[in-house]
């Protein structure tokens, strides 16, 4: 037989060539480098968006058991952190659900404070039953809401400037609804004041609101999850045109978000009402912006289509952490002002960082 020789120019024959099919299942081309350990961390942030806060969150509880001793830890301290950030969790549950829709609400805070006044005035001034009172107060937190999401959807107004408006408009209802004038607890009826009623757990004082706000919480991330509602609005988030030609009626589906944050909205009025102990058109000052912050520092991402509800109580958490840990540490006011800022910054820079993943 003849021996095969290669031809001039032509490519000398390869033995034993392998094709990249062939290769054995989990062996690593050597074309690929290994991923980096941020690119890992990276990955499994984006992946698990609730690792972030949950290690903020216990880190944040080892540094202060360390910096201030077992006072910290104590059930009675650990009820009072509860209890300062039941009003922003609740409040944190309707920003999360607009927020999830890629849109934001700023009239929040007033909503509540407003449905505040409303049930407040029904009960101890007009001599309604608090039951109904309470009722015309979540009606009103709900029609609050639907004025909202008919502004956003109808009128196609940015969700930022129509609830800058409507926080507006709100504040001034209330301030008309109430006269400026406080309602003393001695006047109002026990249901409205019930959330600030407490139990004894290990010693310690807990209040039914503060049962309420987490179950809350529960009921909510199971409708998020395991429901055809909850993936709507994930969808609507993410790709508001997109969910529109698969089917998804988005005009629904974000009207149906702000009319839900209404009335969770005024839920939170009536926690409120039992955390004071009084009905005040003053009150919840701040709330507007905790929520937000208590959303970001949660993993939501403020471009919406991407969070947890669930992160939104670690967020409320975290900032009830640090401003009880540096009180008690006798760290002055402003540096708390300034924590939670930075927190801000560094979780809303930590979700530009994980959503380079997906792009």
């Amino acid at each position: 037989m003849k021996s095969v020789s290669a031809t001039p120019g032509s490519p000398a024959p390869v033995k034993n060539a392998e094709a990249p099919a062939q290769r054995r299942v989990g062996e690593r081309l050597d074309d690929q480098p290994p991923v980096p350990l941020l690119g890992k961390i990276q990955r499994q942030l984006h992946a698990h968006p609730l690792l972030g806060p949950t290690a903020v969150l216990i880190l944040a509880c080892v540094v202060f058991t360390a910096m201030v001793g077992p006072r910290f830890i104590d059930p009675l301290n650990v009820s009072l952190i509860l209890q300062q950030v039941q009003i922003i969790g609740m409040v944190g549950i309707a920003q999360t659900l607009i927020i999830l829709t890629a849109g934001i609400d700023l009239s929040v805070a007033a909503v509540m404070v407003f449905t505040t006044v409303i049930s407040g005035k029904l009960a101890a001034e007009a001599g309604l039953p608090a039951v109904v009172a309470l009722v015309i107060a979540l009606a009103t937190g709900a029609a609050c809401g639907f004025l909202n999401g008919i502004l956003v959807t109808r009128f196609r107004v940015p969700p930022f400037i129509s609830t800058l408006g409507t926080l507006s408009i709100f504040t001034a209802l209330n301030l008309l609804a109430s006269g400026s004038q406080t309602i003393k607890a001695n006047v109002l009826p026990d249901l409205l004041l019930w959330p600030g009623e407490t139990f004894r757990v290990l010693g310690a004082p807990v209040t039914y609101g503060s049962i309420l706000v987490l179950l809350s919480f529960v009921a909510v991330a199971f409708i998020l999850k395991r429901t055809a509602w909850g993936e709507h609005i994930y969808a609507v988030g993410d790709n508001a045109e997109g969910a529109r030609l698969s089917g998804i009626r988005t005009t629904r589906v974000l009207l149906s978000v702000y009319v839900v944050a209404g009335i969770i909205c005024a839920i939170a009025g009536w926690l409120l009402i039992g955390r004071v102990g009084s009905v005040s058109p003053f009150s919840g000052e701040g709330v507007n912006l905790a929520s937000i912050t208590a959303v970001v520092i949660g993993g939501t991402s403020l471009f919406g289509g991407r969070g947890n509800v669930l992160g939104t109580l670690l967020g409320a958490l975290i900032i009830g952490v640090f401003s009880n840990g540096l009180t008690l540490a006798g760290v002055d006011v402003l540096w708390q002002v300034f924590t939670t800022g930075v927190l801000v910054i560094v979780a809303v820079g930590l979700d530009q960082w994980t959503r380079k993943v997906a792009g």
